[in-house]
């Protein structure tokens, strides 16, 4: 059996007297689609810094393709292919689509900031930047201002700048967060071609049940900052444990939607 791409060992995260990861140990498979549920204030984004390096755990280990990283930072992280989105948009709204991806481009490439680069060299940048932009369909867009675009598209470029640096694990934290259905489903519909078409690793926190049980393949629940269940779908549907704790009567639909 493969070692994990991603493991946690007993970790925590204490802020003074507030405990907001509390022991958790997690391994996620390289290729899996994995959601992190949970009500708010149950530890999630702060799960999600301990993992791309915003915060050092205050106690337990974390690996990363057989590699501790506890101690690394963000930037080597993403070097190493750790690379994530926010529940706020961080994009560069100024500038169009197309001047975003390829900050990204020459970021990842090492070349930014370069006051001269080669015919060639640009030629190459510029290509990575179509292709892109094609993966997150926004060619036809891409001489517009980011800030003028909707909140989705906004979202997607995000994408883009993530996918520009080459990640192996994309942690993608509320995806879907203040999107009509129209783009809900175009973001979902990536999401998914991302993970069939590429093998990418994806996590991703989620509030939309219906997404969650419709796209992941396992699910995560944290409460109160502890590992309360992990399981497919339908066993996570099933957990009297979730129920109570997170789904509540909202469980019996849930369940539909897992096929249980």
């Amino acid at each position: 059996m493969n070692a994990p791409l991603l493991r946690l060992d007993g970790v925590s995260r204490n802020f003074g007297k507030l405990q907001a990861v509390r022991d958790v140990s997690f391994a996620m498979s390289e290729g899996e689609l994995r959601a992190v549920i949970g009500p708010n204030g149950a530890g999630k984004t702060t799960f999600f810094n301990l993992i791309t390096g915003f915060f050092p755990p205050s106690a337990g280990e974390i690996w990363f393709d057989g590699e501790s990283i506890r101690e690394r930072s963000v930037v080597y992280r993403v070097r190493r292919g750790i690379v994530r989105t926010f529940q706020i948009t961080e994009v560069f709204p100024e500038l169009s689509v197309f001047e975003n991806v390829r900050i990204g481009v020459e970021t990842a490439a090492g070349v930014n900031g370069r006051p001269w680069l080669p015919r060639a060299a640009r030629a190459r940048l510029a290509r990575r930047v179509d292709e892109l932009m094609d993966t997150v369909d926004l060619s036809g867009k891409a001489e517009r201002v980011v800030g003028e675009l909707a909140h989705g598209d906004q979202r997607v470029v995000e994408i883009a700048l993530a996918l520009a640096m080459n990640p192996r694990l994309l942690l993608l934290d509320e995806p879907t967060a203040g999107m009509g259905d129209a783009e809900t489903d175009h973001m979902v519909g990536l999401v998914r071609r991302l993970h069939a078409e590429r093998s990418l690793s994806i996590l991703f926190i989620e509030h939309d049940m219906s997404i969650v049980f419709d796209i992941a393949q396992r699910i995560t629940v944290l409460d109160q900052g502890r590992l309360l269940a992990e399981g497919t779908p339908a066993e996570i549907s099933a957990d009297e444990r979730v129920r109570t704790a997170y789904l509540g009567d909202g469980a019996a639909a849930m369940r539909e939607e897992a096929g249980a």
